[in-house]
């Protein structure tokens, strides 16, 4: 039976959501001083542990054709790969989730013009205007009197990294989705990051390992990062690209910022104003356009 439209869109909510929040759990373990490729790679292999686990229990899990696996590869590679360590490191040193999540808002400009090229995608005047029309919202609700310090371009060229890998997942991730299930997808995608981030994690992480980090206070954001920013989401997020195409799902991660920032209010690490409210007003409306269809 297949899924209805609607529920598809509640879908790549929540895991709008749950990303959006995820920048917030990623700070707190960079508040906690615990090294990225230690948090990362604990994350990818709980959620794969997880995944794995699960698609065994429901029997969703699929064989993989032979020729398949380069592109199984090439899509772990592209995220978490590249992406968790552009956006770790682009967090850590702008260390400002709302200013990291307003980059990674660039995506579906990105991946508009990589679906075009690759799959021939259609989409009229007013689904392209809502993707250009979010952007400038977006850049409304994160914009300061102080415009942005001279030592976040180091931190933000990171960030770009991250564009880079999500687009270049979503491409890949799309032509998965042809033959695979969304949960076949998920699993192998964190079962491969973990074989991915596993050599950095022995050079660069092991030898500052520290047993404070099975700590309670560092487990908590972890566990939510690889079960809900992990598992859940990614899962859910295959389901919106296989049904909504690259760019019109894409388009949804620019609420990642507004999610962030409620989540950092709330938190006590960032507040907001009326000029965010306006801004995130004119990327929703933006949003709209990209899902109008005749």
């Amino acid at each position: 039976m297949k899924e209805k439209a609607s529920f598809i869109y509640i879908y790549i909510s929540i895991a709008i959501i749950l990303w959006g929040f995820s920048f917030v759990w990623t700070n707190e373990l960079l508040i906690y001083d615990v090294p990225i490729f230690i948090f990362i790679f604990m994350r990818m292999v709980l959620a794969g542990t997880i995944m794995f686990v699960f698609s065994k229990i429901t029997g969703k899990l699929q064989k993989v054709d032979k020729s398949d696996w380069r592109w199984f590869f090439l899509m772990a590679f592209f995220e978490p790969f590249i992406y968790f360590i552009g956006e770790s490191y682009g967090l850590k040193i702008t260390n400002s989730a709302t200013l990291a999540a307003v980059v990674i808002a660039t995506i579906p400009i990105f991946t508009l013009i990589i679906e075009q090229r690759l799959y021939k995608a259609r989409l009229s005047l007013f689904n392209k205007a809502g993707v250009f029309l979010t952007l400038p919202g977006i850049v409304l609700f994160v914009w300061s009197g102080d415009g942005i310090k001279a030592d976040y371009y180091y931190g933000i060229m990171f960030l770009l990294l991250a564009v880079f890998g999500s687009v270049g997942y979503t491409a890949v991730c799309k032509k998965l989705t042809c033959k695979y299930n969304a949960i076949t997808i998920t699993t192998y995608q964190f079962i491969l990051a973990a074989l991915f981030f596993l050599i950095p994690f022995l050079f660069f992480g092991l030898p500052k390992w520290s047993p404070e980090y099975l700590s309670f206070k560092v487990l908590k954001p972890l566990m939510l990062l690889a079960v809900l920013a992990s598992c859940f989401a990614f899962v859910l997020y295959v389901k919106a690209i296989d049904k909504l195409g690259m760019t019109k799902a894409a388009i949804f991660t620019t609420l990642i910022p507004v999610v962030s920032a409620v989540g950092a209010f709330f938190t006590g690490q960032e507040t907001f104003s009326w000029q965010q409210i306006c801004g995130m007003l004119i990327a929703l409306v933006g949003i709209i356009f990209t899902q109008y269809r005749k």
